[in-house]
């Protein structure tokens, strides 16, 4: 059984740096692309940053780029994210997703699995 298990959320001020990881059980996810999405209160659900082909190629939404950065340590099966310079836009539960890299797909989806998020809040 595939699962995906995000860690590492909490609470931080403005400006404040956290480090989100998400393990995956269940199969090897190095031919996989994994990402990372977000949802806010009230909001819909939106795309953060992606990686794949190992790792050597990401991609960032607009307002994360310069400040996340996504990193796998594809022998423990495990993918990062670095938030630095963190905003109270980016309060949200952030979620990790993974799917079998096929040339051509689309970094925003669909994505196969899910974790069950973790609660990223910053302070003003």
């Amino acid at each position: 059984q595939v699962q995906l298990v995000e860690s590492g959320g909490g609470l931080v001020q403005a400006g404040g740096s956290l480090r989100l990881s998400c393990a995956a059980f269940g199969r090897t996810f190095s031919s996989y692309t994994m990402a990372w999405f977000r949802q806010a209160a009230g909001k819909e659900r939106e795309f953060v940053g992606g990686s794949r082909w190992l790792g050597a190629s990401t991609y960032y939404a607009d307002s994360v780029k310069g400040r996340f950065t996504i990193s796998r340590d594809n022998a423990k099966n495990i993918m990062y994210l670095q938030m630095n310079s963190l905003k109270p836009e980016d309060t949200a539960v952030y979620y990790c997703a993974a799917t079998p890299t096929q040339y051509g797909s689309s970094w925003y989806g669909p994505y196969n699995y899910w974790g069950q998020g973790t609660q990223v809040t910053v302070s003003s």
